[in-house]
């Protein structure tokens, strides 16, 4: 954890995914009366955590990396909200030594499956570290979007490797160990025993097909194009085809 390559999910800051979050916290809210309390695991650099803290959550970030670590603080204390997160050096192989059981509200584990030893062990940590009725929330590389990605540019060899390899996989030099597509998320995330899928969606779903907003009314293109995004991340077809994968799914 905490060294993300290019195409690892947990460095990406997605509309749609943030949509469903906001919706969670509300929820959160709502229900408890009090600041949801957030684990973000494997989310040392503060890409996630820092925006939820902003918004009141209460956010405990595990990772590995010194290095991310620091990133965290020093962005945490440029939003003045150093006191709403707390960094642990911690694995998700230990996760239980740093975080307690049904101790969290929302669980982030995004960027993770893609890059660690058996995802299943791993999806049934992030779900014992959830409160009963709180929600586990992956974001990863989908297969299919990459395959579209690499077809784009021209890299045929490895757009039939992600086909065809059984893990998503483009070579034996790949820097992530697998990519998924959406029945096989949904299928690990049942067989943690724990978990309920509630939103399969894509994200960043438009970012192979339409060009980013020009200089002119840039915030206006980027607000458009963002609530075009998640519109056709819900729809499921268009979902397998995203960059990303978002799984959103409840602790019972």
């Amino acid at each position: 954890m905490g060294s993300p390559t290019r195409e690892q999910a947990g460095a990406a800051r997605g509309a749609a995914v943030f949509r469903v979050l906001d919706r969670e916290i509300d929820r959160v809210r709502r229900d408890t009366g009090a600041a949801p309390r957030v684990l973000d695991v494997g989310g040392g650099s503060g890409t996630w955590a820092v925006p939820l803290a902003i918004a009141g959550c209460a956010v405990t970030v595990v990772d590995t990396s010194p290095n991310a670590l620091a990133t965290l603080a020093r962005r945490a204390g440029e939003a003045g909200v150093t006191d709403r997160i707390t960094p642990v050096n911690g694995d998700v192989d230990t996760l239980a030594e740093v975080a307690p059981a049904d101790g969290a509200d929302l669980v982030l584990g995004h960027g993770l499956l893609e890059v660690v030893d058996g995802p299943g062990r791993v999806l049934a940590a992030l779900a014992a570290a959830a409160a009963p009725g709180g929600a586990v929330s992956v974001l990863t590389v989908g297969r299919y979007g990459a395959f579209i990605g690499r077809l784009a540019t021209g890299r045929l060899v490895e757009a039939r490797a992600l086909l065809t390899d059984p893990e998503g996989r483009t070579g034996t030099d790949d820097r992530l160990l697998r990519r998924f597509d959406a029945h096989r998320l949904q299928e690990l995330t049942a067989e943690t025993g724990r978990l309920r899928t509630e939103v399969l969606q894509g994200d960043g779903t438009l970012e192979a097909w339409l060009p980013g907003p020009g200089q002119e009314g840039e915030t206006a293109g980027r607000d458009e194009r963002d609530e075009l995004d998640a519109l056709a991340s819900q729809v499921g077809a268009l979902a397998e085809v995203a960059p990303r994968l978002h799984l959103l799914a409840r602790r019972y």
